[in-house]
């Protein structure tokens, strides 16, 4: 056999084992980070939820999902470590030191003198509506081009 023959073989061979290498090294990742895990630390779990760890054994995490409220979990399904911080920041809402980008209510986006409560949603007053078109008497003065004159033909 000649190289060419082979060498479609031994590119997808080496793609194979740099691809199981890579999950390799993320399934360690994962571990130590959930051996990292101790009592009073905060979590998320691979479904999003986030919690607080009570007890930790061999295969399975006791979390504290709201105040008295608790759920037996597998290691496996912790899907983040978070540290104090984050876990307050997320949960709790807390922002040391900084206010947020978006305020809560939309009063500071609007002008204040629309900001008596009223949106006006209807079609402007006869009046207002008048000034914005030209009168009918401006139009009719206007001869168009292609108007005929009755004496022309």
């Amino acid at each position: 056999m000649s190289i060419v023959t082979l060498l479609p073989f031994i590119v997808l061979i080496g793609a194979m084992f740099l691809m199981t290498r890579s999950a390799k090294k993320k399934q360690q990742q994962a571990a130590e980070m959930r051996d990292s895990m101790q009592p009073g630390t905060g979590v998320r779990t691979i479904g999003g939820m986030y919690a607080t760890v009570k007890e930790i054994h061999d295969d399975t995490v006791l979390l504290e999902v709201a105040p008295g409220v608790h759920a037996v979990y597998a290691k496996n399904a912790i899907g983040a470590v978070l540290d104090v911080d984050e876990y307050n920041r997320i949960v709790h809402g807390d922002t040391p030191g900084t206010t947020p980008a978006v305020p809560d209510d939309a009063s500071s986006l609007i002008d204040d003198a629309a900001s008596d409560g009223k949106i006006d949603l209807g079609k402007k007053p006869e009046a207002d509506a008048e000034s914005d078109q030209p009168s009918t008497s401006e139009a009719d003065s206007a001869p168009s081009k292609d108007a005929k004159n009755d004496g022309d033909k």
